[in-house]
């Protein structure tokens, strides 16, 4: 901290051996030691912001909600892919690449937990259809397509890669039954896709 270095954090993912999420540059920013914790920043702000400072405090609110907003990403990420086994839960697609993190119950919401058990790994076409409602999926968690999309008539990619999943399980779920989704959460994102 004293000779401000970067440094790199190595957040452990998953539950069985050793898997890590490195994230870096972090640098710490000061210490709370009546908290017994370090203010980190990514790199967000470095050199702006001074801990005794009043009119920083507003900047320093920001700067640290925005390292939170940053860390969770990958971590979140990471935390997930690896409980999905790297596969979509809808098509069980196995392209790392092209798959995300979707959360079922979105940030913003106050049941929006960055945790495994708010996620879903998705492929990128599942997880834009689920933030769109074109897709949700059930408590129980069976798929459900809209009723307009299914009547819809436009190619393989609908026929095949979304109206065919409608009233299947998922694919792919995660084998340890502490990551496995939340079906209070699944219910909240379910009753917005049935209200959209």
């Amino acid at each position: 901290m004293e000779l401000e270095k970067p440094l790199i954090w190595f957040y452990g993912v998953g539950m069985g051996p050793a898997v890590f999420q490195a994230i870096f540059p972090v640098y710490i920013l000061w210490e709370e030691p009546e908290n017994k914790q370090f203010i980190i920043d990514l790199n967000v702000g470095r050199g702006i912001v001074n801990q005794s400072s009043p009119l920083e405090e507003h900047l320093r609110r920001y700067l640290t909600v925005e390292t939170k907003r940053r860390l969770h990403q990958p971590v979140f990420r990471s935390t997930v892919l690896h409980a999905y086994r790297s596969r979509c839960a809808v098509c069980s697609l196995a392209h790392k690449e092209l798959l995300d993190a979707a959360h079922i119950v979105a940030d913003r919401h106050e049941g929006g937990i960055a945790s495994v058990v708010n996620g879903l790994a998705l492929c990128k076409i599942h997880h834009a259809a689920f933030d769109a409602h074109i897709l949700g999926i059930r408590p129980d968690m069976v798929v459900e397509v809209r009723e307009d999309i299914l009547r819809e008539v436009d190619g393989p990619m609908l026929r095949h890669g979304i109206q065919e999943r409608h009233g299947q399980p998922l694919m792919v779920l995660p084998g340890n039954r502490a990551e496995m989704p939340d079906p209070g959460l699944l219910d909240i994102a379910y009753a917005e896709f049935r209200s959209a």
